[in-house]
This record gives C-alpha cells, structure tokens and sequence, in this order.
C-alpha cells in the first residue's frame, strides 16, 4: 500500500463530472424565470433544441431521469397492467419499484441471452393472453445499457425490438440516459434511434458533464399531459434555466467530444485486462466492466482506493470503472497504472 495515497482519480460514474468554466459561466448568465408560472427561457431554448434533435415533437425538462422514466410510465400504462423491461436495466435495478410505487404496474423482469434485450428476448418474455395473467401495457429499453457495460442496442436491434412491441401494439420507451454515447460510438443520428420510440429520456448529467437534469420528449399531446405528471410527481421548478443553461450547454459543446470518452476507456480495458487474473469487458462506450477471478469485489474496490483510483462495486465477481470529462486519455493511462498495482498486489 503506498506510505502517501496519491490525489484520488475518480471513475465511479460519469455522473462525477464537474462543470468545466465555461459551463459554470454559461449557468451563471442564464437568462431565467419561473417555469411553473408562465416558462422559463432558457429551459424553453433546451427543450426545443433536444426535441429537434430527437424527432421528437415536444420535450420536458426534469430534474432527474429517474423522474422523466416514471413519468413515461405513468403516462404509457395503466395501473394492474405490467411492463417489460431488461431484467438489468435501470428501470428495473435502481428506481426503487417506482413502477409499482407511482404508477401501480408490476415489470416483468427480461432476461438476456446477450447482455441486453434483444426482440427474440422479448418476444419469449410476453405472456400470450389469458384472463388470468397481467395484460402488456410497456416495453422499456434502455439504450446505453449500463448494467451490461455501457453496451450499445444497434439500430438494426431496436428496430427490431420495436416491430416485437407494435405487434403486440404495446407501446415502447427508450430509457437514453447514456442515448448520446450510443449515437456517437455508432454513427447513428439521435432522431434515428428516438424514431423507435414513443418516448425518450435523455440526461445531462452523465456524458455531457451537467451538474443535473433530464428530458422526456414525444407526441405533443402526451407532453401535455407529462406536464401535469412532472407536477404531481413534485418536478415543477422556477428558475429552472439555472440548470437548464448547464444541460444546454452540454448538449452543444460536449456531444461531440464523447468519443475521447470512448477511446479513454478501450485503452484502460485493454491496460488492465488480465492483471491479476482479471478479465475486462470490451467497451462499446465509456464503461468498463471488470470481471474478477474471485468472489472479492469490495476487497478490490477498497484496494484500489488504497492505489489512488474509486471505482464501483458491481457485484462479488464484477467492479465497474467509467471514463468522462473529468478523466481524459492521460488520467485514464494513470488510473490503468494503479489498478494494475492494485490487482496484482
């Protein structure tokens, strides 16, 4: 264990980004007012510019994506009905049974065969129809997907996904907090993927390096409607641009730059892949999913905070590492240094 802990690199989640400078400057100036009232300028400016890059008719700003998913469901279903989702997702893994809780829906948990839902996932999922069995009101696809490692549901994959639910005529939401990584690492535009969906969260906080923030964006009538939900749900902000201006600004200075994220976490995998017996994920995106030759990830989380790196407990076999704006190419060659050390100590 090194005598003097060296300054920490923190790859927990991207969502540890801090506003860069010019960030800070572009929130500090917003022009604001009370958005609950009669609008807020700057959270109108962003909501029409991500609405437009999405396909999308309307779009709402939410304080959390956690809060737009809810919402979608909310409104995409009925209570006594359930939804299916990636038995990994987030929806399923980290909203706290918001599902059952707000909107009186029970999920049916998807299992994969390839570490994120695909159509033959879910065409094997649903239920046939029956009086005695939950009727479908949902399909919900995340895309990034985190709990498989940042993987990439291509365009081909959601289309098909898509066909699956129109079928059934259920409709679909697309959970895209991480939906600009996905776009940059493929090429595919952000309309093209959102086309697939009804509905489409999209966060700020991640990738683009916003202190906060979210949109749900869709059918103008059923963004109407959202706007009572967010309410009802306790999202109705005032000046609500301050956080806004940080999205905004993301969304037009950080999109682009995603790739180094991606390239960042490629070198880091491939750096520590095999150090103490480990085995690493291939990256589609910025995250890195470490697969232990032991059942001892907290031993080897604390061991490579002891080297000078955070990183994620995944679960005993698996720990988690995310590159972002805060850990360009040269933080990631020195994180990939001390975890190296860390593993092989």
């Amino acid at each position: 264990m090194p005598a003097h802990p060296p300054e920490m690199i923190d790859l927990r989640s991207d969502t540890v980004t801090q506003p860069t400078a010019a960030m800070r400057h572009a929130i500090a100036n917003a022009e604001v007012g009370d958005d609950v009232l009669s609008g807020d300028p700057t959270t109108k400016r962003l909501e029409a510019v991500v609405a437009e890059r999405l396909g999308k008719e309307r779009a709402l700003f939410f304080p959390t994506g956690t809060m737009a998913n809810q919402a979608a469901i909310w409104l995409l279903t009925k209570p006594g009905t359930e939804l299916l989702a990636d038995e990994q997702s987030h929806i399923v893994e980290w909203e706290m049974a918001g599902t059952a809780a707000l909107a009186g829906v029970q999920v049916l948990p998807v299992r994969s065969t390839r570490g994120a839902m695909r159509a033959a996932d879910l065409q094997a999922a649903m239920r046939p129809a029956s009086s005695s069995s939950a009727e479908t009101s949902l399909v919900c696809v995340e895309n990034t997907h985190n709990g498989a490692g940042g993987t990439v549901t291509t365009i081909d994959e959601l289309r098909a996904l898509r066909d699956v639910a129109q079928r059934a005529s259920i409709p679909l939401h697309l959970d895209g907090a991480r939906l600009w990584n996905a776009s940059v690492a493929t090429g595919t535009s952000l309309d093209t993927f959102a086309s697939c969906a009804d509905t489409v969260m999209v966060s700020f906080s991640k990738g683009l390096g916003a202190p906060a923030g979210a949109l749900l964006a869709g059918p103008a009538d059923l963004m109407a409607r959202a706007v009572r939900v967010r309410r009802r749900f306790g999202g109705g902000m005032r000046q609500s641009g301050i956080l806004a201006a940080g999205a905004l600004y993301g969304v037009e200075n950080h999109f682009d730059r995603l790739v180094e994220d991606h390239e960042a976490a490629r070198y880091l995998a491939n750096a520590i892949n095999g150090a103490g017996g480990v085995t690493v994920v291939h990256p589609d995106t910025n995250i890195v999913m470490i697969d232990l030759p032991e059942a001892n990830g907290r031993d080897m989380v604390a061991r490579a905070k002891a080297h000078g790196v955070l990183i994620s407990f995944w679960h005993d076999k698996r720990i988690r590492a995310v590159t972002h704006l805060n850990a360009p190419a040269h933080v990631a060659a020195e994180a990939a240094v001390r975890l190296r050390r860390a593993f092989e100590s």
